[in-house]
């Protein structure tokens, strides 16, 4: 009896052990990113000022507004004039730079608080995150508050999957009864979507459809291949993810262009539905198979340490061992890039709501920085540079009605803009470097954002991270 207590003292010392280094080491992450907290004592904590000399592309609108000024105030964009005056106001001289809209991501898998960073240097002033986790409950009540600088943060909840698609990642449903208690309990504690994935059977992707319907909830779907692709153009699903699964699933890998195009007339039927086409992603697996060192460049320092570890290295094996087996997959894999963008520009010319999303955070891609890269292959696809930048403003803004405030510069609108030195409707590059980056009226300079990257750049946070995904796997799961 006595060997018996003394063995579980030990037990209980050693959790407790565990469970103060966790926390220990929780804290001490967190440290490491209070450089992107809001000290309401700083210059960079204002919100109200009056931006002069300024030419603005609106984007409710191709065209530019001359030397113009604009007043922000607390945050909001309160006038828009040849001409403004308020006493007492701090003013920014733009000196005949470009004032737009701030970019928005519409797929990304945030990992921690630097990668909040790496977006706002990159422009990225709203994301849509869609693989959610508490972790990202507490970013965005932190961005709510205005407690930390941070893109807009809008997340979906874990991922829906059916009854055998296994994975760590996925939150497996094994019958409808299951979906109401799910999508109710996401709702109410904070996530602004319901993502639906793969596997889910027609009985229970009906279930999540109705259910969703009654919470009042959008659905982001990665479509499912248990049910036929048109399934996805429900009302209430607001987009589609990934050009890759029209190839994958109802073309079957057939990269017909004839096959193709009634799939195309069908997204465009459905107008309430906007598609996130994720080019870069998919592109990355090519990148992987022609250069074997990729996993040893300076820009893969930009991911968080654990993703690197373990799912960069797991991606690049894969196919890594894939061309080792059959040379020929590397064409392949070329040959259906070039189809995606084939699957672009139909998905345009009908006029579907192309809304830009990169799935950064995940393999190789990466956060922030991957955003110009997928604008850069919808330029490919043939669209101007207004329409490429339309998918990462106005196009994103209306695809969910939460998301309304922002993607044009308008009175009335949320003030997150960039200002850059060129007009980017004649140089995308210039979007890559902005100026100032304005969040919720809040202005961070370009010495400001390179520390965020060099921040980020330099993180070790590994068990951090493999702590917030352990705390998924226990609660979610």
């Amino acid at each position: 009896m006595k060997i018996l207590k003394r063995l579980l003292k030990i037990i209980f010392t050693l959790i407790g052990v565990l469970v103060l280094t966790g926390f220990i080491t929780l804290w001490l992450d967190s440290l490491g990113t209070s450089y992107l907290r809001i000290n309401k004592n700083e210059p960079t904590s204002n919100d109200s000022y009056i931006i002069t000399n300024v030419n603005i592309i609106p984007m409710n609108k191709d065209t530019i507004l001359v030397d113009k000024m604009v007043y922000i105030k607390e945050g909001i964009i309160e006038k828009i004039a040849d001409s403004i005056r308020v006493k007492g106001i701090e003013i920014i001289d733009a000196k005949n730079k470009y004032l737009t809209p701030g970019l928005i991501d519409m797929h990304v898998h945030v990992w921690d608080k630097y990668e909040l960073g790496l977006y706002l240097s990159n422009g990225v002033t709203a994301v849509r995150n869609l693989w959610g986790m508490p972790m990202h409950l507490r970013i965005k009540e932190n961005v709510i508050k205005n407690n930390i600088f941070s893109p807009e943060f809008f997340t979906s909840g874990p991922k829906l999957t059916g009854r055998v698609f296994i994975g760590d990642d996925n939150l497996n449903i094994t019958n409808p009864s299951e979906v109401k208690e799910k999508v109710i309990s996401y709702k109410n504690r904070g996530y602004d979507f319901i993502k639906t994935y793969y596997g889910l059977d027609k009985d229970i992707f009906d279930a999540v459809v109705e259910q969703a319907k009654i919470s009042e909830t959008d659905i982001v779907a990665h479509p499912s291949q248990k049910v036929p692709f048109s399934y996805h153009l429900n009302p209430q699903i607001k987009s589609i993810e990934h050009a890759e699964e029209i190839v994958q699933q109802p073309l079957q890998f057939d990269l017909d262009t004839i096959k193709l195009q009634p799939i195309i007339d069908s997204i465009a039927l459905s107008n309430h539905t906007s598609y996130c086409p994720t080019i870069t992603v998919f592109n990355n697996i090519y990148q992987m198979m022609i250069d074997d060192s990729i996993l040893d460049s300076e820009s893969l320092e930009f991911m968080n340490p654990l993703i690197k570890k373990v799912d960069s290295k797991n991606q690049f094996d894969r196919w890594f061992n894939a061309k080792q087996k059959d040379s020929s997959v590397v064409s392949r894999i070329k040959n259906q890039h070039d189809f995606h963008l084939a699957i672009v520009r139909k998905l345009h010319k009908a006029g579907v709501n192309i809304v830009c999303g990169t799935d950064a955070g995940i393999g190789i891609t990466l956060p922030g920085f991957s955003i110009h890269k997928e604008l850069k292959f919808y330029k490919e696809c043939g669209l101007s540079n207004y329409e490429v930048l339309k998918t990462a403003t106005v196009n994103a803004s209306k695809t969910h009605s939460i998301m309304n405030s922002m993607g044009t510069i308008e009175v009335g609108k949320m003030a997150n803009l960039l200002l850059v030195d060129e007009n980017p409707l004649l140089a995308l590059s210039t979007l890559e470097n902005p100026t100032y980056v304005f969040v919720k009226g809040r202005k961070l300079n370009r010495e400001t954002l390179d520390l965020y990257n060099e921040k980020a750049k330099n993180r070790k946070n590994l068990m951090a991270s493999a702590l917030r995904y352990l705390e998924n796997l226990i609660f979610e799961k």
